[in-house]
């Protein structure tokens, strides 16, 4: 068995100056820590229960099938906010056949971003 002692997603973009700025000014997400010198230093941001790390720098967009789902407590709010500091939204906020709302955005590489409120009376909230 493995014991996992913390995990994150490394991500390597094309711009990352650009990614920073998204991660850390647009969506507005708390600095860990950070690492190295110069335009491809590390970045780490808390992402909930894991982390987020941006650093180095790839020539190629991450794979297309790259996903991440952010749970926040009122998806609206956080509609309304990411449009006024002009992130590209994909789709604004719909309830799902799964009972989830669900709004999709993209960062500056194209990597999908799931911006997910679990409503009150949805069976993630209850523990059998």
């Amino acid at each position: 068995m493995v014991h996992v002692l913390g995990s994150r997603v490394l991500l390597r973009p094309t711009d990352p100056e650009g990614s920073r700025a998204f991660y850390g000014e647009t969506l507005g997400l708390a600095v860990y820590r950070e690492f190295g010198t110069g335009p491809e230093r590390g970045t780490v941001y808390f992402l909930g229960g894991g982390f987020l790390e941006v650093s180095g720098r790839s020539e190629d967009p991450p794979v297309p099938g790259l996903r991440l789902w952010l749970q926040v407590a009122d998806v609206q709010a956080v509609y309304e906010e990411l449009r006024a500091r002009g992130a590209e939204v994909l789709r604004p906020p719909l309830r799902e056949p799964w009972g989830l709302i669900e709004m999709w955005i993209a960062d500056p590489d194209g990597v999908r971003i799931a911006v997910v409120e679990v409503p009150a009376d949805h069976p993630l909230r209850f523990r059998p």
